[in-house]
């Protein structure tokens, strides 16, 4: 699959929105002074959008798949460092839920692009 522009891809849209709002909600007064979660979750958020970009660059849809497998992994991540997050009290309830939904909606997406690269529609 030949990606003309990452920009166009829906997942990668979204993963960027997802960036943006992990930065934000990091800078929170209880977050911020975490510095070892906050790093973590902004570096994982950001793993999720460079790899699907990094994959898109490769001729074979076998290497995007290994890099979106990669995504999918620090998606994961992301997910369970807004549990801490929220269980800290970094957070509040419904911004956890509105980030977890968004990441777990990033990850089903990497999924459905990694099935349809392996022919599996």
């Amino acid at each position: 699959m030949r990606v003309k522009k990452i920009e166009d891809l829906n997942v990668w849209q979204l993963a960027r929105e997802m960036v943006v709002n992990i930065y934000r909600i990091t800078k929170n007064k209880g977050f911020k002074n975490d510095f070892g979660l906050s790093n973590q979750i902004q570096r994982a958020s950001v793993s999720v959008l460079s790899n699907i970009a990094e994959g898109s660059e490769y001729g074979s849809d076998a290497e995007f798949r290994r890099y979106l497998q990669i995504a999918k992994d620090s998606i994961g991540e992301v997910r369970a460092q807004l549990y801490v997050a929220v269980d800290l009290f970094y957070i509040e309830q419904d911004e956890f839920e509105l980030a977890h939904s968004k990441a777990e909606n990033i990850s089903k997406m990497i999924s459905s692009l990694i099935k349809y690269l392996k022919g599996e529609n």
